[in-house]
């Protein structure tokens, strides 16, 4: 091994970001470049290729200027990336138009069709994952109706982070984690005809790439790319998990005592919680995700909201509105710093607030493209911070709510993402979980998990566990115990939550029948 630094790159919805470490995880610098994407009214949400792996070179070029001789200097280089969505190469590794992303709603009709099928049981008892619009085997079966000549054009499926290593590296390939709980068995890492049947998919085989485990198999960085970026030719690339479970291992879903889980909180939520493959808890309802980690025999069970953070940008967004209409100007930052005082001055388990603000719905712990956000309980007595604080406690029964569809409520909660400095939201997501919350000092989690593995891959550590002892528990923060008395507020309003919800399908799809019309 040659060179002190790994660099991790984890290219986002929003950012693309490189970031450098030295061998025992202090991290050194990062760049990063803003992403793009388009969405049309019919639901679509794509991106350029070409102009994804343009700004992924553009940030490691920026992290080049930070850090003095780093080409020299890097002995491996790993890349993960946003999960889900379609990316599909042809001929001369040329893209076949712009990938679907996560956010693409088009596969809804094409979902409803799939989870009524005959094997729909037996595609979710092999993935351990519910079926919806963002995955990939969805989108490539709606492509498969709507427009095949574009799937006959193409060669290979790939998603964000496979794109990137194939550009890095010239290896069409991609990873356990996506591959398994997308077309696969996550007990074996491996693709299962039957899944791959039940999508309807049979006579697309040939679309998915081979799967290789980043922490087993690097490939050398081709001249092409090296040149791009101003790295060496020839430095190992590892082709990391996807970038939710990327993101839990950097930021302390395993290790430590007791049932311990992670949620990121950021533009949407994932809540993780690692197990031993016998002891995934798959739900009767058939939703979530069950995704490899990169350790033998673990994996991480998870059930994501489609929006978090989003619903607080939103709410903040209307007072900013009322202001500016007023001629007075507000910036998102100076109303996030006040939601600890709206939440300090308003009353616990008011109003039950639904997150589901995406324009897709909602895909945990249940799939409904139709869901959308609602307050139930409004009374001429409240005023804006109970709004605020009705939409924090949503997030809070919402991740409730996903956790109970996985199991027991975890005892510890690890909790990265830019939400996670407010102690204001940490004591509402505590309390609603029962959980004690730490948060991690880590500031890039998900490429520091790449980063994880390509530390292994080159045999700096012997194995994960030994490189989360060095790079993970010394920055977790002390554990927040959730208020008793709040907790028992969130006990009295929970199950109105989940019975909401449940009743409002029916509004849900009426409000979609009348949006159409």
């Amino acid at each position: 091994m040659t060179g002190n630094l790994l660099i991790g790159i984890d290219s986002g919805t929003s950012v693309i970001k490189a970031v450098a470490f030295d061998l025992v995880g202090r991290q050194i610098a990062s760049a990063s470049v803003p992403n793009r994407y388009d969405s049309g009214p019919d639901g679509s949400a794509t991106q350029s290729l070409a102009r994804t792996w343009a700004d992924c070179v553009a940030a490691l070029r920026a992290l080049g200027e930070k850090v003095e001789g780093l080409a020299s200097r890097t002995a491996v280089i790993a890349v993960t990336a946003q999960g889900d969505g379609t990316w599909l190469v042809g001929e001369g590794d040329v893209p076949v138009g712009d990938a679907w992303l996560w956010l693409d709603a088009r596969a809804a009709g094409t979902v409803a069709a799939l989870t009524t099928g005959p094997l729909n049981r037996a595609r979710f008892e092999a993935t351990g994952t519910g079926l919806n619009t963002c995955q990939q085997g969805s989108q490539l079966a709606c492509m498969d109706r709507m427009d095949p000549e574009l799937l006959d054009r193409a060669e290979v499926a790939l998603h964000c982070k496979d794109w990137l290593y194939l550009n890095l590296t010239g290896v069409r390939a991609t990873d356990p984690s996506e591959a398994s709980f997308t077309f696969g068995n996550f007990r074996t890492r491996r693709y299962d005809e039957i899944v791959i049947e039940a999508l309807g998919l049979s006579h697309r085989r040939k679309l998915l790439p081979e799967i290789i485990d980043g922490t087993l198999v690097t490939h050398p960085l081709t001249d092409q790319a090296a040149s791009a970026a101003g790295l060496r030719a020839g430095t190992p690339v590892c082709l990391g998990y996807v970038d939710m479970v990327m993101t839990a291992l950097g930021a302390g879903v395993c290790g430590g005592t007791g049932d311990v889980a992670c949620s990121i909180v950021g533009s949407t939520g994932v809540h993780m919680r690692a197990k031993p493959v016998d002891e995934v808890h798959l739900n009767a309802e058939g939703t979530g995700y069950v995704i490899a980690l990169p350790i033998p025999g673990r994996v991480t069970q998870v059930q994501t909201n489609m929006a978090t953070t989003l619903n607080i940008d939103w709410v903040l967004n209307m007072a900013a509105d009322v202001l500016r209409d007023m001629g007075h100007e507000a910036s998102h930052r100076d109303l996030v710093g006040r939601v600890d005082g709206w939440l300090a001055g308003s009353t616990p388990g008011q109003i039950v607030y639904h997150p589901y603000i995406s324009e897709a719905g909602e895909r945990g712990p249940f799939v409904n493209a139709n869901a959308r956000a609602g307050f139930i309980g409004l009374s001429l007595q409240h005023r804006y911070a109970d709004l605020v604080r009705a939409v924090v406690e949503g997030l809070g029964l919402a991740m409730r709510d996903c956790y109970a569809a996985m199991g027991e409520l975890p005892s510890e909660l690890r909790l990265s993402g830019g939400a996670a400095r407010s102690a204001g939201l940490r004591g509402v997501l505590s309390a609603a979980t029962h959980a004690a919350v730490r948060v991690s000092a880590r500031e890039e989690a998900g490429a520091a998990g790449a980063a994880m593995m390509a530390a292994v891959a080159i045999g700096v550590y012997p194995d994960m566990d030994a490189c989360i002892a060095e790079w993970v528990t010394p920055l977790l923060g002390p554990a927040e115990a959730p208020d008793p008395a709040l907790a028992a507020v969130y006990d009295r309003l929970f199950p109105a939550f989940a019975a909401a919800r449940r009743e409002l399908v029916p509004t849900w799809d009426a409000l979609a029948a009348a949006r159409r019309a």
